[in-house]
């Protein structure tokens, strides 16, 4: 896999892992905030075709779009899916251009997305061992690169967010697919979508990154 800025058709400032994301390095985030939010969806590659702007949720882009394959985050952040209501690969895009929804590591075209809001303050979040709030638990504010080496905890099938935003990677180091997570509780991965899938690494949305 290759860092964001060396994918051919992806312009952006950054990204938060890799396959439906790529790796993030410590200083990708810059300083410039940009406090709107605004997103621009276009049915074909390279920004081609009718296109469809939001800057706020979108459950089903077909209510808009009959199809998605690129688009352009004006500012802030969002996560986009490759399936209707919140499911499916997800891809966390901040500021830049996705020319191809492919490289995003969409197994199909986009077809709903989230507005992240920017959080200020603490991040505070419990992962359990098990579902529903079962086995081990540790309580977390700062990012961990690998859950294994730092808790001895070979899974985590459950969460609890009480405050910030989150990304967790199914690999060490925040790589592969990820999951993003808003303030909630999170009773059983396996029930969102995510079964036999584990998650090794978690990192939080700072503000510094919109």
């Amino acid at each position: 896999m290759f860092p964001l800025g060396a994918r051919s058709g992806i312009k952006a400032r950054g990204g938060y892992g890799e396959n439906c994301a790529v790796i993030l390095s410590q200083n990708i985030c810059n300083s410039n905030h940009d406090h709107g939010q605004g997103i621009i969806f276009y049915e074909d590659r390279n920004f081609q075709g009718r296109s469809y702007e939001t800057s706020s949720d979108c459950a089903d882009m077909n209510s808009y779009l009959s199809r998605c394959h690129s688009c352009r985050v004006e500012s802030g952040c969002f996560m986009v899916y490759d399936r209707p209501n919140y499911m499916g690969n997800q891809y966390f895009a901040r500021r830049g251009e996705y020319s191809d929804y492919q490289r995003m590591g969409m197994s199909d075209c986009i077809r709903s997305c989230r507005m992240i809001p920017m959080h200020r303050g603490q991040f505070r979040m419990r992962i359990y061992e098990r579902e529903n709030f079962g086995g081990q638990m540790h309580e977390l504010m700062d990012d961990c690169d690998n859950m294994m080496d730092r808790y001895r905890m070979s899974d985590c099938q459950s969460c609890n967010v009480m405050d910030g935003h989150w990304l967790m990677y199914e690999q060490p180091n925040y790589r592969g697919r990820m999951m993003y997570l808003r303030p909630g509780e999170y009773r059983s991965f396996r029930d969102m979508g995510f079964s036999g899938m584990r998650f090794m690494s978690m990192r939080r949305i700072m503000d510094s990154c919109y």
